[in-house]
C-alpha cells in the first residue's frame, strides 16, 4: 500500500536554509572530505553539549556499538545484557565479539529496562549491560549504574534515541562506560541519512581509537627525514590491556561533521517540539483509556517516537481501519530480538520477558515526524478518536 495520506516518515525533520548553506560550504572548501577540521569541531561540540570527556564521530550508531563491543574485550562465556525490545544492533555486535545474550525485560509503563529487571539476568558470568533509552526516554540510570558497581560490571549507554535527554540534570549517554548516538534519518537530529557518535570516560580507550576507527592508521614511532619515507604514515595494530585489536573504517565524512555542528544549535528546540506536540495528542486522546501512552512533559523524554499500548486486543483491527479507511500508516516497532531468525539460529532465542511480548503484541507506533504539520498532526488525532469508536 503507497497511497497514505499521512505515511509513517523515513526522514525526522527538513533543514534550515542555514543548515544547507553550511553543507554546500563543506562540499566547495573542505580541505579533505573525511578525518578534517569538521570532524575535530564537531566531536567537541558534541562533548560540550552532553557533558562528555571524549566523543568520536562515526558513519553510524552501529559503528558506535561494534566498537563498544570490540573495546569490552568479552571472552568466550562471557554474559551481556540486552534488552528484547530494542533494535537489532543493540545486541549482535556483542553476539559476534563472543558473548552469550540474556533478554532482560522491559518496564511496562516505560518501555525500557530498570535495575529490577536487570538484576533478575544477573549470573556469575554477566560481564556488562546495554542500557536502550528507546523511544526517546531516558532510563533509570543513577540505579542501573549502583547495580553495575555493586557487580563490576561495564555499561553501553544506547542513547541512539535519546540525544538530549536528561536524566536528574545529567545526558544519557554519560552515565555508563561508553554512550552511543545515532544520527540516522529517523532520528530527532539527522546528519544526511546516517551517523553516529561514541562517548567514552577511559582516556586509554580514548587514546587508541582513532586508529580502531581508521584503519589503524598512526605515526611512525620515529622521526622520518622525509615524510614519505617509508610512507605517508604507518598502519599498525593497536592494543587494549596487552591484546591486539583488528581495526575498521567507520570514519564520518566532513560534510555530515559540518551539519552536525549546526544542527547541535537546535536540537533542544527540536526536542521541546516534539514534546509539546505529543503532549497534545496524549491530552486530546485522554478519554480513550485502552490506549495507553507514556507521557513524561520533562527532559527526560524526547518523543523521538510515540507508541502506545492498545488494551483491548484490538491493534490489528485499529491499525487496519487507520491504513485502510483513513490512510494513516502507523506501524508497529521492535519485534522482540529473541523471535528473529538471527538470534534463533544463533542460540540465543531463550527468554523470560513477559511485559516486552505484552507490549510489543499490542503497541501501536503513530506518525511522529518533526516535520509533520499542525494540520497533519489534528487529522491522525481525529482518525484515531473515530478508529477507536
Amino acid at each position: 500500500m503507497n497511497d497514505f495520506k499521512i505515511p509513517f516518515s523515513g526522514r525526522a525533520h527538513n533543514y534550515t536554509d542555514e543548515e544547507v548553506k553550511e553543507v554546500v560550504n563543506a562540499m566547495q572548501t573542505a580541505d579533505t572530505l573525511t578525518q578534517g577540521i569538521y570532524l575535530e569541531r564537531f566531536q567537541q561540540k558534541f562533548c560540550d553539549y552532553v557533558g562528555a570527556q571524549h566523543a568520536f564521530a562515526l558513519n553510524n550508531a552501529t559503528a558506535a556499538l561494534e566498537l563498544a563491543a570490540q573495546l569490552a574485550q568479552l571472552n568466550e562465556g562471557d554474559e551481556v545484557i540486552i534488552p528484547g525490545h530494542t533494535y537489532t544492533s543493540s545486541a549482535y555486535p556483542f553476539l559476534k565479539n563472543g558473548a552469550s545474550i540474556v533478554w532482560a525485560d522491559i518496564d511496562l509503563n516505560t518501555r525500557v529496562i530498570s535495575a529490577e529487571t536487570i538484576e533478575r539476568c544477573i549470573t556469575p558470568k554477566t560481564r556488562l549491560i546495554v542500557v536502550v533509552h528507546l523511544y526517546g526516554y531516558g532510563a533509570d540510570m543513577p540505579t542501573i549504574m549502583e547495580l553495575a558497581q555493586r557487580h563490576n560490571l561495564i555499561v553501553v549507554e544506547d542513547a541512539a534515541q535519546a540525544l538530549g535527554v536528561e536524566i536528574k540534570g545529567q545526558m544519557a549517554g554519560t552515565f555508563g562506560d561508553f554512550g552511543v548516538y545515532s544520527f540516522h534519518s529517523h532520528k530527532n537530529m539527522s546528519t544526511l541519512g546516517e551517523g553516529g557518535m561514541l562517548t567514552v570516560k577511559d582516556k586509554q580507550i580514548a587514546n587508541i581509537i582513532p586508529m580502531l576507527r581508521h584503519n589503524g592508521h598512526c605515526s611512525f614511532n620515529y622521526e622520518q627525514k622525509y615524510y614519505w619515507t617509508p610512507a605517508m604514515g604507518n598502519v599498525d595494530l593497536p592494543e587494549l590491556n596487552g591484546k591486539p585489536l583488528f581495526p575498521n573504517n567507520f570514519c564520518l565524512g566532513e560534510v555530515e561533521c559540518a551539519l552536525g555542528i549546526k544542527l547541535l544549535d537546535r536540537i533542544d528546540q527540536i526536542n521541546i517540539e516534539k514534546r509539546q506536540r505529543a503532549m497534545i495528542f496524549i491530552d486530546a486522546l485522554a478519554d480513550h483509556l485502552e490506549l495507553e501512552f507514556h507521557k513524561v512533559d520533562s527532559r527526560r523524554h524526547n518523543y523521538h517516537l510515540l507508541a502506545a499500548r492498545l488494551t483491548n486486543g484490538d491493534r490489528d483491527y485499529f491499525m487496519q481501519k487507520m491504513a485502510e479507511k483513513e490512510k494513516i500508516q502507523c506501524v508497529v516497532q521492535y519485534y522482540p530480538l529473541y523471535r528473529y531468525d538471527l538470534y534463533k539460529k544463533t542460540g540465543q532465542s531463550k527468554a523470560k520477558c513477559p511485559n516486552t511480548d505484552l507490549f510489543f503484541d499490542n503497541m501501536i507506533s503513530f506518525p511522529f515526524s518533526h516535520k509533520l504539520s499542525d494540520e497533519q498532526l489534528e487529522v491522525i488525532i481525529l482518525a484515531t478518536k473515530r478508529c477507536l469508536v
